[in-house]
């Protein structure tokens, strides 16, 4: 019998053999402005909506990660650009079981599904803790490492109180998403403290528990887990920070980070990896030909085989990246 798309996906994901390695990549469809206003916004909504039905269309993914765009900003009233102590912080609570911050996310995700043109595994984009809190800190996605480190630094031991209160509310999101929205799993995007000073150790003491309460409360609503290693903006990770991390699938920048896919596979005990390119519009995937675009997966598949392995990107590429060269990587992949 032969598998069905989302049964092929699924045993990749899982690094059974497969008789050919699947395809993901993904953009974002609203503004970067826009990402963090989409909490009682219709239009963004819908914006959102519009973006992944015509992805749908014109790409037709083997897999899809759904983009939480609009719900970037985690509505905890007391976590806001004013804050400058982590003691400011130290009474935070839940915002509640009930938000719709929760539902309206577990709303755009089964209005995706209703426009699927296929059955597809779907995974949902979660960013760890840490992340939703320094960007709302900060007033700015992909900002606010430094207030991070102040806070590691002024009082580490409130800020792990912090980071698990929110780590509880979006373990809520998570088992909502999968249960009432019925898919696969999430995508949980992680990143080290852009800060020399904040070591290992610290991460690991202080930041990693609210990132395995995101991957427990997966796996507690029977879903699966892909970890993103978040090279964006030219961030810089410590890879093997996150190996013990109980996903299934890995995914990190892997010319930035100087980790090729089949050493990835290795750090990660034999676990399926996903990526091989560069996801900016200098990348190859952005502007090369259709000839370099499938000399490059034939060199990806080359070093890390074809089993226990997607091809992807760094993370998200442009959103204007022609849908034929994913095309191209899809032909190329199936050879």
């Amino acid at each position: 019998m032969v598998d069905s798309k989302k049964e092929w996906v699924l045993k990749a994901f899982e690094g059974k053999p497969v008789d050919r390695v699947p395809v993901g990549f993904w953009y974002h469809f609203l503004s970067e402005e826009e990402l963090g206003q989409g909490l009682d916004n219709p239009a963004l909504f819908h914006k959102n909506l519009e973006g992944h039905q015509k992805f749908i269309q014109n790409v037709q993914p083997d897999f899809i990660k759904i983009m939480s765009d609009g719900f970037f900003t985690y509505p905890n009233p007391l976590i806001s650009t004013d804050v400058t102590s982590v003691k400011e912080l130290a009474d935070i609570v839940s915002i509640g079981k009930d938000h719709p911050w929760f539902s309206q996310q577990v709303e755009l995700v089964k209005a995706i599904k209703k426009i699927f043109i296929e059955d597809i595994v779907a995974i949902y984009n979660i960013f760890a803790p840490v992340t939703y809190l320094k960007w709302q800190l900060a007033g700015q996605v992909a900002n606010g490492d430094d207030i991070i480190a102040h806070f590691l630094k002024e009082d580490a031991a409130t800020l792990k109180k912090v980071l698990d209160i929110i780590a509880d509310d979006i373990a809520i999101l998570v088992e909502r998403i999968i249960k009432e929205a019925d898919i696969e799993g999430i995508y949980l995007s992680v990143q080290s403290i852009q800060d020399a000073s904040i070591t290992s150790e610290i991460y690991r003491t202080y930041i990693a528990p609210s990132d395995l309460r995101i991957l427990t409360a997966a796996r507690q609503a029977e879903g699966l887990s892909v970890l993103h290693i978040c090279g964006y903006e030219g961030a810089s990770n410590d890879v093997s920070l996150f190996k013990d991390y109980p996903a299934q699938v890995f995914n990190w920048a892997v010319g930035p980070e100087g980790i090729s896919l089949s050493q990835g596979r290795e750090l990660f005990g034999g676990k399926t990896v996903l990526g091989g390119f560069i996801n900016t519009e200098d990348g190859l995937l952005y502007k090369g030909s259709k000839e370099a675009i499938q000399n490059e997966v034939a060199k990806l598949l080359q070093d890390a085989g074809k089993t226990a392995t997607i091809i992807g990107a760094d993370c998200t590429i442009p959103s204007n990246t022609a849908a034929e060269h994913i095309a191209w990587v899809k032909e190329a992949a199936a050879l």
